[in-house]
């Protein structure tokens, strides 16, 4: 189960409310919703939901303060959710007995976790008042395993409750997105997150505003920009691409090394987790002890490098979309200097960077580079080799002044 931090009690103007909606900056109204649904008004609650969102909205955080709420101890359930009871406290933590919190650092949720999911969905409640099951990346179950979800959502037990979270609805199959009620997220202002930074995080008024307005809304990201240096760093580096693009070979260059940085983080995040995972897994098979089965452990060993193979690739993945979404902030700039729009920029440190590319190209070239870096991403969903998309990545926004 996921660990998260206990929600404050406090009430806040920039946040979704009082205890475990404290947090939920920016989204008032899908708040509001909620918590009609955990006091029972009528037609409010739903044996299933479909809680969707850009990326950094917070789909996760509402889901899990949605299942504190449920199960909150208070009498009084137009003020559930309070962020101090035993049921609150457990169900944020990942402690509580009806509580599931199901996140993937794979590629895919397959059909077997999802059986055990419907197996605990069959269960009555041991402590609570519902069996809450919360899968916060939805999009990422197989086809095989929506199959087997939506059995148990057709024919639900009565005090079960799915929470799914995903980007969009159309990232969830159609029959499951139809059987759920829908809950969409919007994108919290810079201002709102800045806030949440310090309150939540203790970070300086100065430092989250700057981290906020770079994250451009995504609350997970603003955290790590506003606490992480080296964050920090790899961001800036990407920003510095645009200015190397001069011929071919820089792009080629620039491609190879943000790859090969990009890689280096997700070994970095993964190492340490790896030789955990296997020293345990050895020790659980008795690897090395007498009356070991080499043949059946030698066999677990090779599924967990497998697995452990796919966490990397999709940590990989993470980081190069996290700089693809840096350099398309870096071309919007680009764009509003171009065409003087009235909207703040992203990158204000870079004003004078930003200036001299908008006095160099043209509106029409800035946009045929942001759909360059649409195309780079998409190519990296259907598994295109890394290097290869973003090697025609840089080559299209080279060329994009002369599209011919």
């Amino acid at each position: 189960m996921s660990q998260v931090e206990t929600a404050p009690s406090t009430v806040d103007p920039g946040s979704g409310g009082f205890g475990v909606w404290a947090d939920l900056v920016g989204q008032g109204r899908a708040v509001d919703t909620l918590r009609r649904a955990v006091a029972g008004g009528p037609h409010a609650m739903s044996h299933a939901w479909l809680i969707t969102g850009p990326p950094g909205s917070g789909r996760s955080n509402a889901a899990r303060a949605f299942a504190a709420a449920l199960e909150c101890e208070s009498a009084d359930r137009t003020m559930a959710g309070c962020g101090e009871c035993r049921g609150c406290r457990t169900a944020l933590s990942g402690a509580h007995p009806d509580v599931t919190l199901v996140r993937t650092e794979m590629l895919s949720i397959g059909v077997d976790e999802i059986r055990d999911l419907v197996r605990r969905a069959s269960m009555s409640p041991s402590v609570g008042r519902h069996q809450v099951l919360v899968i916060e990346d939805a999009d990422r179950v197989t086809e095989r395993g929506a199959d087997a979800l939506l059995k148990s959502i057709e024919e639900p037990s009565p005090r079960t409750v799915w929470l799914l979270c995903a980007p969009t609805p159309e990232d969830v199959v159609a029959t499951i997105r139809s059987r759920s009620r829908a809950l969409h997220l919007t994108t919290p202002q810079p201002a709102a997150v800045a806030e949440l930074l310090q309150r939540r995080d203790g970070i300086p008024a100065e430092q989250a505003v700057a981290a906020a307005r770079a994250a451009q809304g995504h609350i997970g990201r603003a955290r790590v920009l506003a606490r992480n240096p080296e964050a920090r760093e790899r961001r800036h580096a990407v920003l510095q691409i645009p200015g190397r693009l001069r011929s071919l070979g820089a792009c080629l260059t620039a491609a190879e090394q943000l790859v090969t940085a990009c890689s280096a983080e997700s070994a970095q995040v993964t190492a340490e987790l790896d030789v955990k995972e296997r020293e345990e897994l050895e020790r659980a098979l008795g690897v090395g002890t007498k009356g070991a089965k080499s043949r059946s452990a030698q066999a677990a060993l090779r599924e967990l490098a497998d697995q452990q193979k796919a966490r990397a690739k999709r940590f990989e993945r993470d980081a190069l979309d996290r700089a693809l979404t840096e350099l398309t902030g870096y071309y919007r700039d680009v764009l509003n200097a171009q065409t003087g729009a009235a909207v703040e920029p992203i990158n204000v440190e870079l004003a004078e960077q930003i200036a001299a590319q908008a006095s160099r190209s043209r509106p029409e070239a800035t946009l045929r580079r942001i759909d360059a870096l649409l195309a780079c991403r998409e190519a990296l969903e259907t598994n295109v080799r890394p290097l290869l998309a973003v090697e025609a990545m840089l080559v299209a926004l080279v060329r994009a002044d002369r599209p011919d």
